[in-house]
């Protein structure tokens, strides 16, 4: 009989896939914490070529280098109609959410015509850079990444784990741009919204409607904080 050859064992995706997450991560921490604390650029710079650059230009390597092409799914074409309505549902729940907190803040509430001024849709249109790059390196990096390597992790864990990453990358420009219990607020903010795109993120594994809901709940903290 024809002899088999015995196979060799491989290794699991995990391990092939990704090996390089912790170090590329941490090595985008260091610099995004640096740019963000040496130096002072335009928001208009910061949202369209800072982020692409500590944010985007990470997950494009990873992408070449793991070959783990699912992240790129997480942004198909197919997929920008639900995104769009989902992103505006969940988004609206996000603003409602904050305006409330708004409120118990500061009572007072007036009304504003905000809608009516260019500088709103200026505002809006740096928001959804912002949420792009953001929903890009958070989720469809790094939450999918996590679901893969953690998989003898609970849900409940894999997402704080998210949302723990989350916040220490906008903990420098908390700190920066607050002081004293304005820091709690944004850090509270920052956690329910997290958490929230988390779990919408694990249901749909839409890019798109966590841009749209992000550049929402940007809007309403700028407006209300």
């Amino acid at each position: 009989m024809p002899s088999r050859k015995k196979r060799r064992p491989t290794k699991t995706n995990n391990r092939v896939y990704h090996t390089a997450f912790w170090p590329l991560l941490i090595l985008s921490f260091i610099l995004w914490f640096i740019y963000r604390g040496v130096f002072q650029f335009s928001v208009f710079f910061d949202e369209l070529i800072g982020k692409a650059i500590f944010l985007g230009l990470p997950v494009w390597l990873y992408i070449l280098v793991s070959g783990f092409r699912e992240i790129a799914d997480t942004f198909a074409p197919y997929k920008i109609r639900r995104g769009l309505m989902m992103g505006i549902a969940f988004g609206g729940l996000y603003g409602f959410a904050a305006a409330l907190l708004a409120v118990v803040r500061n009572p007072v509430v007036s009304p504003s015509l905000a809608f009516a001024t260019s500088e709103f849709w200026w505002q809006f249109w740096l928001a959804l850079l912002t949420g792009f790059w953001e929903s890009l390196f958070f989720f469809s990096f790094v939450m999918l990444v996590i679901l893969r390597t953690l998989k003898n992790w609970s849900l409940f864990g894999q997402l704080w784990v998210v949302v723990g990453i989350f916040l220490i990358f906008h903990l420098p420009n908390a700190i920066l741009r607050f002081q004293g219990v304005e820091i709690w607020y944004q850090l509270v903010l920052l956690t329910l919204f997290a958490f929230g795109q988390s779990l919408l993120f694990f249901k749909e594994r839409n890019g798109y409607s966590l841009a749209i809901s992000h550049a929402i709940w940007g809007m309403v903290l700028l407006f209300h904080f």
